[in-house]
């Protein structure tokens, strides 16, 4: 059983069955010198009278004897010797044989005592050394351990019942905290840095319910942090951009007063400022995604989105003697921000062409997927070394880079995947990269589709030019 609370509910449950189990048996194991003293006295009178009469009349004497105790006392009872035989010579029923050969429980032990009395087996040995065994069938509506006079079933299984829904209700007052927090733990691992746990209900004060406390507490100010280090990344961009922007008028005014031997050393500089700027816009993108869940949305057309990044894509790989091809013929609307789509599949796509080999074709796919949810799926393949399986997680993180050589020689800063993965789940959607068997990584995103194939007409007259937000 892997959950804790059908753990903690079966274990108290077993434990209550198993109390009341024993409570029983030493209820039993009490009642032969209470309950049934008097049977007991009654029977060794009776056996004693019918070996007194045995060994005065004989056979006769004791059958006499025996049919006088039936007739006044409403008593069946029948005298045996030590060999096994019985004395008064009449027809035996099944009933008197299996109780003389122990094969019957009687009154006279304990598990004889589960259901209703019906016979007693009683023994003695007389002053000429023989043993004498007496059994006989009592009146019906005799006490028992589960009768009238006992322990009822129907007590019993109310009982159960009743423990085990106490049992139920205090599993689940223990484990409602532990799956609380699970759920919190999952929203929170998710990015949904919101989550809690709630405060605990019944004004709980116990380990648990401080537990619960604390993870809202650190969860708060987690999500303070992280609000923090999102306006210093957002402040601090901002301002890089006004330095930036005087630096590039100061190359301008350099270009003009300088002779062409300064002219490689400005176009470096240039360069990088302009790897600068593009950082600065890709940190003020993040910035903006992380700080803010609201966007405004237009219908857009992933189908046109999607030719249209892969064009321009193909365009710039031939430098690298390399292909992007597409295929997307149907068309799948969703509701979203053009400008953060087209960014968001831009920076797969031209990562894609960046670490595909030489000679190779990078290759991306649209379709749609699923029924009751329908999903616009792309994928991005490529023909690279792909990525270790532990980072196929962390390459979606800010900053972050598989070797710092690779960036290097890429340019890239750990941006772009980060941007795609904030701008997809923001539009309500995953991404996933894959390692291929044959080499090569696939990332695929989805997207969920806003409208059905039928209602999809209506709006295609609203759907902007998504090429004037690339």
């Amino acid at each position: 059983m892997k959950s804790l609370f059908l753990k903690i509910f079966l274990s108290y449950w077993v434990a209550q069955a198993l109390f009341m189990f024993l409570a029983i048996l030493v209820t039993l194991a009490m009642r032969p010198q209470r309950e049934f003293a008097g049977f007991e006295a009654q029977g060794s009178k009776i056996l004693s009278e019918a070996v007194q009469a045995y060994q005065s009349g004989g056979n006769n004497g004791v059958h006499n004897y025996l049919r006088g105790v039936r007739d006044s006392q409403h008593l069946r009872a029948y005298l045996f010797n030590d060999q096994g035989q019985e004395l008064t010579g009449r027809v035996l029923p099944d009933w008197a044989e299996r109780v003389a050969a122990g094969k019957t429980w009687t009154a006279d032990t304990i598990w004889g005592r589960l259901r209703p009395l019906q016979f007693l087996r009683q023994s003695l040995t007389a002053a000429d050394g023989r043993r004498y065994t007496l059994v006989m069938e009592l009146p019906p509506g005799q006490p028992a351990l589960f009768g009238p006079h006992g322990v009822p079933g129907l007590g019993i299984m109310i009982g159960l019942l009743s423990s085990g829904l106490v049992c139920f209700f205090l599993a689940r007052y223990l484990t409602s905290p532990v799956v609380r927090l699970r759920a919190a733990t999952q929203k929170l691992a998710s990015g949904d840095l919101t989550a809690r746990a709630g405060a605990p209900g019944f004004r709980r004060h116990d380990e648990m319910a401080g537990l619960v406390r604390d993870f809202d507490s650190m969860a708060e100010r987690l999500e303070m942090l992280v609000k923090a280090q999102s306006r210093l990344l957002n402040d601090i961009s901002h301002e890089l951009r006004s330095p930036l922007a005087r630096l590039n008028v100061a190359l301008a005014l350099a270009r003009q007063r300088t002779g062409p031997a300064a002219e490689s050393a400005l176009d470096r500089a240039e360069r990088e400022s302009e790897r600068l700027n593009e950082m600065i816009g890709r940190l003020l993108t993040i910035a903006r995604l992380e700080s803010d869940d609201t966007m405004q949305e237009f219908p857009v057309d992933l189908s046109e989105l999607v030719v249209e990044i892969a064009r321009d894509a193909d365009f710039e790989a031939q430098a690298g003697n390399s292909r992007v091809e597409v295929a997307a013929g149907e068309e799948c609307l969703v509701m979203g921000d053009p400008s953060l789509l087209h960014s968001a599949i831009e920076n797969v796509v031209r990562n894609a062409t960046r670490y595909t080999r030489e000679g190779t074709t990078v290759h991306v796919e649209l379709e749609r997927e699923g029924l009751d949810r329908p999903e616009a799926v792309v994928r991005v393949t490529d023909s690279g070394p792909g990525v270790p399986e532990d980072s196929l997680d962390k390459m979606f993180r800010p900053f972050y880079r598989i070797d710092d050589a690779r960036g290097r020689r890429t340019g890239g800063v750990g941006l772009g995947l980060a941007i795609t993965l904030r701008a997809i789940r923001l539009h309500g959607g995953s991404v996933q990269a894959h390692n291929l068997p044959g080499g090569g990584l696939m990332v695929e995103m989805r997207v969920p589709l806003a409208v059905s194939k039928p209602e999809k007409a209506d709006l295609v007259d609203a759907l902007p030019e998504v090429g004037k937000h690339s």
